[in-house]
């Protein structure tokens, strides 16, 4: 072990208790080679912390090159500070991005490093303050290696300490003496004082403050302690952002025009109420979000994660169909396991007598049974059909926010919940169309195509119903054919050869009824309609998108659940 680790090593259990002698946290990960900075990602910084893990890495070889040998327990402490104030998680991480993002239109890019910036000084002045470390310090340090060449914005920074903590002007740096610029750096204190304590609402002020200093930012000119701007990489997207917060509508308002700062009377907008309060964050800024907190997911599948969110609410179980015997299992053979089962199911003991090198799906089994005629009722789950009219006139989910979609989220994940098997198929005909492979148990797959896209045709193919449940053996379960179209389903149903008499084939085939949840205005239609509901369709008028939500709810509750 080298004196410069020992010595930094040893001054990790002094840091941690300047917090709290209960913080649980790990070591840090202590880098003495670019190799090592590279396993740990660390990039362009000495320091870092991961909220995805909570782990602290330093680069020793960094700290030596800086000449920060001797400021290890400030440092360290500076670390500890995010995992026990602030950030302190991905959840709070995220929150303070949403402000940012939205105070700063146009220069949403600069949100991780403003984050960065903001924590930094909430941290760094309470280590001043309360635990008596010598901060400022380590920023002379930091700027005995500059250039002159330090951006207006870095100035900015380096002035709030000065104010924070009473020092001298040209203590950190030597700053403009503009009173435009004095000024912003006194309301600057002011943020972190005043929102010390409420930092998250406090961020969308700090970064309306630095819009100005963002506009007129060179490249590379923010020195290299920006040590979370990638806290939060990861692949798996924290919970409870789908939605907006009650203060974000207020993201954009200067300190200046803040009560808590500047003592002036605040006016909501004209028209704002508590109602407003809570809405659906909009796709693209989610997706966008997450890619600023680092998440390492494609656009398509955080959609995906975006609906089954806002479905979680809605759950209810999905209906069932009440034979009159149960069975009671026989054990037989061996069935292929894949990775969309219950991992119940699954037999591991005669999955490794297959092979030693388990994969999923290749050499992975479950056992299969037969059935002995039982004496009780059986509940039989009826898998669902689900089919999207994605044709030109349907919004893009993963731009603004589909009710269709949403609705398709709670009921198939109804249905998943309670063993039902879901065929999800997106149609706008003449054109493309896309679905799952045939009936599956994975959500994740049948989210995927749920929350797609196509965007042409004008109407939902019936032909894929053709496909499906005419061109394929009868499926072995009942199967409830659900599709979310509107008035265009009768233009095709016109257009397809026999596409009148296919509707009514598919439905006998499928064994468990079918359902039209169509967007038109109550009782239009009734020709159509009742043809339809002759062939034992159920048609359920939905008038506006938004309806769609109710509808899923009365679906999976009312009109199919258990029958006694």
């Amino acid at each position: 072990m080298s004196p410069l680790l020992r010595q930094w090593a040893q001054s990790w259990e002094q840091a941690r208790n300047l917090w709290s002698r209960f913080v649980q946290l790990s070591p840090p990960h202590f880098c003495e080679t670019e190799e090592e900075e590279r396993r740990e990602g660390l990039a362009g910084s000495f320091a870092m912390i991961r909220l995805t893990d909570h782990a602290v890495v330093i680069s020793l070889r960094l700290v030596q090159q800086q000449g920060l040998q001797e400021f290890a327990l400030p440092i360290l402490a500076h670390e500890i500070g995010h995992h026990v104030y602030a950030p302190g998680d991905l959840v709070d991480q995220a929150r303070i991005l949403a402000r940012i993002r939205r105070a700063l239109p146009g220069l949403e890019r600069y949100a991780p490093m403003v984050a960065n910036l903001y924590t930094d000084l909430l941290i760094n002045d309470r280590l001043h303050r309360e635990f008596k470390l010598d901060m400022a310090a380590v920023y002379r340090k930091l700027e005995e290696g500059r250039k002159n060449d330090s951006s207006v914005l870095w100035l900015l920074y380096l002035r709030g300490y000065e104010l924070l903590w009473n020092l001298p002007r040209g203590t950190l740096c030597k700053s403009p003496k503009e009173e435009s610029f004095q000024a912003d750096a006194g309301l600057l204190t002011r943020v972190i004082r005043v929102y010390a304590r409420d930092w998250v609402r406090g961020s969308a002020r700090f970064a309306v403050l630095l819009r100005p200093y963002l506009e007129q930012l060179p490249a590379d000119s923010v020195p290299s302690w920006l040590d979370a701007l990638q806290a939060g990489s990861s692949e798996l997207p924290p919970a409870g952002l789908a939605e907006e917060e009650e203060d974000e509508g207020d993201a954009g308002l200067h300190p200046v025009e803040d009560p808590r700062i500047a003592g002036t009377p605040f006016r909501p907008p004209e028209g704002a109420s508590k109602a407003d309060s809570r809405r659906p964050r909009n796709p693209r800024d989610y997706t966008e979000l997450m890619a600023s907190l680092g998440v390492r997911l494609s656009p398509e599948e955080l959609v995906a994660r975006y609906y089954r969110e806002h479905s979680s609410p809605y759950l209810i179980p999905f209906p069932v169909r009440e034979h009159k015997r149960s069975s009671d299992p026989l054990p037989e053979g061996l069935d292929l396991w894949d990775p969309g089962s219950p991992l119940a199911e699954l037999d591991w003991v005669e999955s490794l007598v297959r092979s030693p090198v388990v994969i999923p799906g290749v050499t992975t089994v479950e056992r299969s049974y037969g059935h002995t005629e039982g004496q009780r009722p059986e509940k039989l789950p009826l898998d669902l059909y689900l089919g999207i009219d994605c044709s030109g006139s349907m919004p893009n989910p993963g731009i603004t926010f589909s009710f269709p979609v949403l609705a398709g989220a709670v009921i198939l994940r109804s249905g998943l919940r309670v063993g039902a098997k879901v065929q999800v198929t997106l149609s706008g005909e003449p054109g493309r169309w896309t679905s799952t492979p045939g009936f599956i148990r994975d959500e994740a797959t049948a989210l995927r195509v749920l929350t797609g896209y196509l965007g042409t045709g004008y109407a939902f193919g019936i032909l894929r119903l053709k496909d499906t449940f005419l061109d394929l053996p009868p499926p072995k379960r009942p199967v409830h054919i659900l599709l979310i179209t509107d008035s265009d389903l009768f233009a095709m149903c016109r257009s397809v050869e026999g596409g009148w008499a296919l509707m009514g084939q598919v439905l006998k085939v499928a064994g468990g009824g079918g359902t039209v949840a169509l967007n038109a205005a109550p009782n239009s239609y009734t020709k159509e309609v009742a043809q339809l509901q002759a062939m034992g369709w159920k048609i359920d008028y939905v008038p506006t998108l938004p309806d769609l939500l109710s509808f899923a709810r009365h679906f999976s509750s009312m009109k199919y659940g258990i029958k006694k």
